[in-house]
């Protein structure tokens, strides 16, 4: 009988870090209007937004791979999302997020218009467990950060609807492994997925390659 505690420190242990630009996230960055709100807007938001280094981290990704249709789950005020907008934007592609408080989803979506990103992000408040099955075609990135616990569910939601060679990240999966301790199982036995953890911030992102 497999022991969960177990594989999940095992996990941990073996999990691989991506390559990206760790001593300087904003290196490379020029557009003059997103640059300042990546720097910015973290400190008017309470501490909530991802670390710099985990955004350049999901910016890097995409452009390496030249994804095309990404999917966010959790937008709070768009910081992530401005960093995977503008690798969209880059690769002439396009980002859906959700976010199921409006409040924060006003903000977000006066963030990607301040930004010029508002053609390249759509901005929708509804449940993501409800939206996700409603969402027609195919992804080929994915971002979780929304309700812990629910990961394991969003995982699969989305897990029909990735393309082959697509990537499904999550994030906080070092700082509340606990609250997600099904997900982390699930993304390490699954056959389909190829599975590491990048630990460049305290939060750590899980990165998952579709087979």
């Amino acid at each position: 009988m497999k022991r969960p505690g177990l594989l999940f420190m095992v996990f941990i242990l073996l999990s691989a870090s991506l390559p990206a630009q760790r001593n300087d996230p904003f290196l490379g960055i020029t557009d003059e209007k997103v640059l300042p709100m990546l720097k910015h807007l973290p400190y008017r938001h309470g501490g909530m937004n991802v670390p710099a280094e985990d955004g350049r981290l999901l910016y890097d990704i995409i452009l390496d791979k030249g994804y095309q249709k990404g999917l966010e789950i959790g937008t709070s005020n768009g910081y992530s999302a401005l960093w995977l907008g503008i690798a969209f934007k880059k690769n002439g592609g396009n980002l859906i997020t959700l976010e199921i408080e409006p409040k924060r989803a006003r903000e977000a979506q006066e963030n990607f218009e301040h930004a010029g990103l508002n053609d390249i992000i759509d901005s929708r408040i509804n449940d993501a467990l409800k939206e996700i099955p409603a969402l027609e075609g195919k992804f080929d990135f994915v971002f979780i950060d929304a309700w812990k616990p629910d990961y394991i569910k969003y995982l699969e939601l989305i897990l029909p609807k990735m393309n082959h060679g697509g990537v499904i990240t999550a994030h906080n999966v070092t700082s509340e492994g606990s609250s997600m301790r099904d997900f982390l199982e699930e993304i390490q036995q699954n056959p389909k997925l190829s599975t590491t953890i990048d630990r460049s911030s305290r939060a750590g992102v899980s990165i998952s390659y579709v087979k």
